[in-house]
């Protein structure tokens, strides 16, 4: 079933411990979350995205779950997070909770009693060989192994860290005897397992799931065939008992993912996208450096993409996340807004990760939090402006659980809501422009005129019906004049020195870019 909202939606991360701490402990929570939801609503987003908020041993930033139904303490109670999709509705925002099914704590329950000699009802849940010495070797989909652990004589096989257990959805192609089919009643069970989960959170009203490592679940799945299956046939259950429920996944694979059932598939670390040649690399493609090439892979690789697209489903491109360097790790405050107009007007379904519409810094080369390693520096505080710790908590510094940017000059909301020419308006300002525009939405119709090779413009231009847009983006440091006959009309969007002539006469600017309504 086609999800109507997500056709012109913006989605919005929150990263629950670092985006508004509301009782001085230095780490945010869901009433902090809560009392920041206009801002999200006024940068004119849809919904959210939160990262786990459950209890945990945090040795994987809330992805080492030790109790799936219950929020953790440090972030507050069940009952707030009820208050906290309550009030997103009435905003009109949709939340979208983190589901990881691939793996637990080790501190969980079900893993505690698997640890076990003998046979109880979680000895199937994870995946355990059948002697301390077999290790699991060459298995796709597994990480490694625990070894040691517990009274059991058998080796545990490991999701990710050595602190994630993998739990069982059986083996694609089982050639050992504790190796589980699919269909294997501890695999099935442990899928059971998982929807009561979906279910206690959709009871609670959320929205939908990001499902974490959605293609890691069945192991040994050379073609990936057997767990495009279980999404398939979970996905239906799931949207049986609710029928709006959205599900995205951290693929990177879209031609499994949409196959799989997936209403979203999130590009950014995983698949091979080539993202990072956009933003990220020594010298990405917008930062206009000599040599920045990168742009024509992408668009084409994309272009493949959207192939394996259909009306009920798309792709999720995301200025960042949790996991990789910031936005603005290798671009300035100029050359951010040409990367959001790139991110905005292509097609699928956009992401903004907190703190990118101001441009909040990468910080290199801080300690560790939580498992995080280099990915802590992409999770630092949201920089409001307004009091202490540039108003993320009233605690002393010492107590915020991620340093805080110490750079004078970092950006933070407050100072930017009152430039009119600042990295936030900019971005609030596009994003009406594409709430208004079909021509900008999922699933109009992209035709790309430049692939913004080395010295050329990045042109493409967006349909629906009889309506045309044309985005003309030039990160380069010189200004370069060209001709395209095919673009004139009403500028709707400009960012640095741009003009254009009827005779398709261009002159671009250094990091310089236009919206122009070409027809309709």
């Amino acid at each position: 079933m086609k999800r109507e909202w997500l056709e012109s939606a913006i989605l919005y991360e929150v990263y629950p411990p670092s985006f508004q701490d509301s009782n001085s402990d230095g780490i945010g929570d869901l009433e902090g979350i809560c009392a920041r939801l206009e801002h999200i609503k006024e940068l004119g987003c849809d919904g959210i995205w939160m990262n786990p908020c459950y209890e945990s041993l945090f040795m994987d930033g809330g992805y080492d779950i030790s109790n799936h139904r219950k929020v953790a303490e440090r972030y507050g109670t069940n009952d707030m997070m009820k208050k906290l999709l309550d009030r997103a509705h009435e905003l009109g925002l949709k939340v979208i909770l983190d589901v990881v099914p691939g793996h637990t704590a080790l501190n969980h329950p079900w893993f505690l009693k698997s640890l076990e000699a003998e046979e109880n009802e979680f000895y199937g849940r994870y995946i355990w060989s059948d002697n301390i010495w077999e290790d699991f070797h060459g298995i796709k989909n597994i990480k490694g192994f625990l070894r040691g652990i517990g009274k059991r004589n058998a080796a545990c096989a490991i999701n990710c860290y050595s602190t994630q257990p993998a739990l069982n959805y059986g083996f694609a192609n089982p050639d050992k005897p504790w190796q589980d089919s699919v269909d294997s009643p501890s695999a099935r069970a442990t899928r059971q397992a998982l929807f009561d989960i979906m279910k206690f959170w959709m009871d609670m009203g959320c929205d939908g799931f990001r499902v974490d490592m959605a293609g890691s679940l069945v192991k040994n799945d050379i073609d990936d065939s057997a767990n495009i299956k279980f999404w398939q046939e979970l996905g239906a259950e799931i949207r049986e008992y609710k029928k709006d429920v959205v599900l995205f996944s951290e693929w990177g694979v879209p031609d499994k993912a949409l196959q799989a059932g997936f209403e979203l598939d999130f590009l950014h670390v995983l698949g091979e996208c080539r993202f990072d040649m956009l933003f990220r690399t020594e010298k990405p493609y917008f930062s206009g450096e000599d040599g920045a090439d990168g742009a024509d892979i992408f668009v084409r690789t994309y272009q493949n993409y959207m192939n394996y697209t259909t009306p009920d489903n798309s792709i999720c491109v995301v200025s960042g996340c949790h996991d990789i360097p910031r936005l603005a790790w290798r671009l300035d405050q100029e050359q951010l807004k040409l990367a959001f107009v790139f991110l905005m007007t292509i097609p699928g379904v956009p992401m903004i990760y907190y703190g990118d519409e101001i441009g909040m810094r990468y910080l290199e080369d801080i300690p560790s939090v939580e498992g995080a390693y280099e990915r802590t520096g992409a999770r630092s505080p949201m920089q409001w402006g307004d009091g202490p710790n540039s108003g993320f908590s009233n605690g002393s510094p010492e107590t915020l659980y991620i340093p805080l940017d110490d750079d004078v000059n970092r950006p933070d909301v407050a100072k930017q809501s009152k430039d009119p020419d600042s990295l936030l308006n900019f971005v609030k300002r596009l994003n009406e422009i594409r709430h208004e525009t079909p021509e900008l939405w999922a699933h109009a119709k992209w035709q790309v005129i430049s692939e913004g090779k080395s010295g050329e413009p990045l042109i493409y231009q967006r349909k629906a019906d009889d309506n045309v847009l044309s985005v003309v983006l030039w990160p380069g440091k010189e200004k370069r004049e060209f001709q395209c006959r095919d673009i004139r009309g009403k500028v709707l969007l400009q960012a640095g020195d741009a003009a254009f002539d009827e005779q398709g006469n261009f002159m671009m600017g250094p990091c310089s870019c236009m919206i122009i309504r070409t027809k309709g």
